[in-house]
């Protein structure tokens, strides 16, 4: 029998103003993979993004979970379940260092309260957390920026940021909103082993992006979303040879 997926998105639907983002969306993302969510722009991809991660709330259908129903659950109870997302543009706090803004994403945070100073084991959480926070800058060659301000790295190492920031909290799943875009050449490469690295250790990725040579090299399968609706599923090749996926990207068959 096989292994049922790790996500499942049944008929979501989700309108803004009277537009429809999302029209009824299916699709499947299975254990171990990197399977990659593509299609033309006003697809409805970002919002499907927002509504897995509880930003936004569906307004019909169902998100399972391994194995829970998660749908309309607050954003805090999603991440602590172990489906984080990151985004396009990097949320690190600019004034604080990398490792900071690291340890502000550990997923048992003690905060810095009076009750928490007294108790050991608070302080015990803490060492760990920075542990973990520095096993992940050097994994993610930031270690020779852990001390220096957010706001001071360039665009890939602000990718990188945010997917350390999704690592800190343990996932299970990550949704990763675009992490090619704006990168040169070099650094996507790096970018693109670091995710093929953790995969290989378990973690599961959903991912939005428009590098199709990226995406050939990453993910499979591949998700197209098109007018707010699964449009095909599909290795690469089956993908890019694919009529209906011709037409909704370029308006006639390639």
């Amino acid at each position: 029998m096989p292994e049922p997926p790790l996500l499942s998105v049944r008929a979501l639907t989700r309108s803004f103003y009277g537009v429809r983002a999302l029209a009824g969306a299916d699709f499947d993302v299975a254990s171990g993979t990197i399977t990659a969510l593509i299609g033309p722009n006003g697809a409805g991809k970002t919002t499907a993004f927002q509504c897995l991660s509880g930003v936004v709330p569906p307004e019909g259908g169902r998100v399972l979970f391994a194995g829970r129903d998660i749908t309309s659950w607050p954003p805090e109870r999603i991440s602590r379940a172990g489906l984080v997302r990151t985004f396009q543009i990097a949320r690190g706090i600019p004034r604080l260092s990398v490792l900071e803004n690291l340890l502000l994403y550990a997923k048992a945070q003690p905060g810095e309260t009076m009750w928490s100073a007294l108790i050991g084991g608070c302080r015990a959480t803490a060492r760990r957390a920075r542990d973990r926070a520095l096993a992940i800058a050097r994994r993610l060659d930031l270690i020779g920026v852990a001390n220096q301000p957010a706001g001071a790295l360039s665009g890939g190492q602000k990718k990188l940021l945010e997917i350390g920031r999704a690592l800190m909290a343990e996932p299970k799943l990550v949704l990763l909103d675009e992490p090619i875009a704006g990168v040169n050449p070099t650094l996507a490469e790096r970018i693109a082993a670091h995710l093929e690295s953790l995969r290989a250790e378990g973690i599961t990725f959903l991912v939005i992006e428009h590098h199709m040579d990226i995406i050939a090299r990453l993910c499979d399968p591949v998700i197209v979303m098109a007018e707010g609706r699964t449009l095909r599923t599909g290795s690469f090749s089956e993908i890019a040879a694919d009529e209906a996926v011709q037409l909704a990207y370029l308006g006639m068959p390639a």
